[in-house]
């Protein structure tokens, strides 16, 4: 079964009259629109295949996807060897390649891993070494006075830094967007609020698998399993048990614009048993970051915060960063990583059942994103999909997000010819009415306020939308979405 070269559809329920799942047969369904399975369903659609990307909650990159530090890593500190260091490594230069391309804001800042005792200090040639073997050679250690010039604001006792040229910052948001942006059109189905519940797969090559949704039944040829949290919950729909996902909470601290002179580097600490440890990142949007934790939960909707985590937070922050502690907190959240028994990604294929796993993708996912998209192409193709003729994909660019690269607010040019673009309605993030406009009318426009939000900064500022809430909810109902969380 082929597809030609029509965009493809963008469904929810409520959204349209009819948006039951089509009755006709893909030849890949991709389950879960995080930014993994928003780049497999990307990859796929340069061959001449029938693409559904299936997704349980009402956007894309609703999930771990939103909520994660938004780090572009360079992989210097991933096991050697692994199937994680792999694909990071080759995903960070995919990725960097993407975004100069689409337009994802990306900040190169470099990174600083701070030892703040003699045990950490020790450690840091260990780093170096692994990240020799990672294929980096550009780190360094350096000293405790050097260190002080470079971070004038760090608290005192810090001993020395690894420094890791190459760390740079990223917008989530907007890459896991362009990714399915980009598949939808190039012709793949989207069908958000699709909840996969049961599956039926076909025991016979010719027997196409049956996904069981409250929208209808999905029949595939092949079905890749992208669910990240839940990754684990619907290899046993397909008989398997590889690994068992338990969510790890990372709860970070949004500081103000006014923190953003502070630090200089992403500041990083010296890895512990539970994962990369508290960090101090800048962030792409002119904000500082401060998180995460690391906390195992049985729990995979727990996403709120606690006064408990927070005020650790708080406590491991005044050591590294004590000015940052007198700055205005914008935000705090919390995101749910997909931590397994192993060290390593769980990228499987089972050719028998037709049906792949991207399984245990933790933070790195964002990174090695692309990567790991061609990685379970080829493992698709290993349980005999045939790909056909490559061709070129859709264009895409997407507006700017990014506080260093020009918002459409500061173009002249741009507001004379289209006055909208100098029309701020959310003014702690300087979002104009032309951007809530065009995103809304997008390719795959906002099913709620948070995913617009997400697509434009709007509310995200130090008010949280206390000023500009009414006047975006406006615009956003005016629009005529019927799936409005209002």
């Amino acid at each position: 079964m082929t597809a030609d070269r029509r965009p493809g559809t963008v469904t929810r329920a409520g959204a349209l009259p009819d948006t039951s799942v089509p009755g006709a047969e893909y030849d890949v369904v991709v389950v879960g629109a995080g930014v993994v399975g928003c780049a497999v369903a990307r990859e796929l659609a340069r061959r001449p295949l029938r693409v559904a990307l299936v997704e349980a909650s009402g956007d894309v990159g609703d999930g771990t996807s939103k909520a994660n530090t938004a780090i572009l890593h360079t992989g210097f500190d991933a096991v050697p060897g692994s199937l994680e260091a792999r694909l990071v490594r080759e995903g960070r230069r995919l990725l960097a390649d993407y975004a100069r391309q689409t337009g994802i804001p990306v900040e190169p800042l470099g990174a600083l891993l701070v030892a703040w005792d003699e045990e950490q200090l020790a450690a840091l040639p260990r780093l170096a070494d692994k990240a020799v073997r990672n294929g980096h050679r550009t780190t360094r250690i350096i000293g405790a006075e050097e260190l002080r010039r470079r971070e004038p604001h760090l608290g005192p006792g810090a001993l020395g830094a690894l420094e890791v040229p190459g760390e740079s910052i990223i917008c989530p948001w907007t890459t896991t967007l362009a990714y399915a942006t980009q598949a939808v059109r190039s012709g793949a189905d989207l069908h958000l609020n699709c909840r996969a519940e049961k599956a039926d797969p076909g025991l016979t090559a010719s027997a196409p698998h049956r996904l069981v949704t409250p929208r209808g039944v999905l029949r595939a040829r092949y079905v890749v399993n992208a669910c990240g949290l839940y990754a684990d919950r619907f290899d046993a729909l397909f008989g398997r048990q590889d690994f068992t996902v338990t969510p790890r909470r990372g709860q970070l601290i949004v500081f103000d614009s006014f923190a953003r002179p502070l630090v200089r580097h992403i500041l990083l600490p010296v890895p512990g048993a539970l994962g990369k440890g508290v960090l101090v990142a800048p962030t792409v949007y002119g904000k500082v970051l401060l998180g995460p934790t690391a906390e195992n939960l049985d729990d995979r909707t727990a996403t709120g915060t606690t006064a408990e985590g927070v005020e650790s937070l708080r406590a491991q922050g005044r050591r590294i960063l004590p000015a940052l502690l007198d700055e205005e907190v914008t935000a705090v959240y919390a995101g749910l990583r997909a931590a397994t028994e192993h060290d390593d990604y769980k990228c499987a294929a089972h050719p028998r059942l037709r049906y792949v796993t991207a399984g245990g993708i933790r933070s790195t996912g964002l990174t090695a994103s692309l990567a790991i998209a061609a990685h379970m192409v080829e493992l698709l193709v290993e349980s005999g999909l045939a790909l056909g003729q490559e061709r070129p994909l859709a264009p895409v660019r997407m507006p700017n997000l990014g506080e260093a690269f020009p918002r459409p607010y500061r173009d002249a040019e741009l507001v004379s010819r289209a006055p909208e673009y100098g029309s701020v309605v959310c003014h702690c993030e300087r979002v104009t009415r032309g951007e809530i406009r065009d995103a809304l009318a997008s390719t795959i426009p906002p099913g709620s306020l948070d995913g617009l939000r997400r697509r434009t900064r709007a509310r995200g500022g130090r008010c949280q939308g206390f000023a500009c809430g009414a006047a975006v909810r406006s615009m956003f109902e005016e629009a005529g979405a019927p799936w409005s969380d209002r």
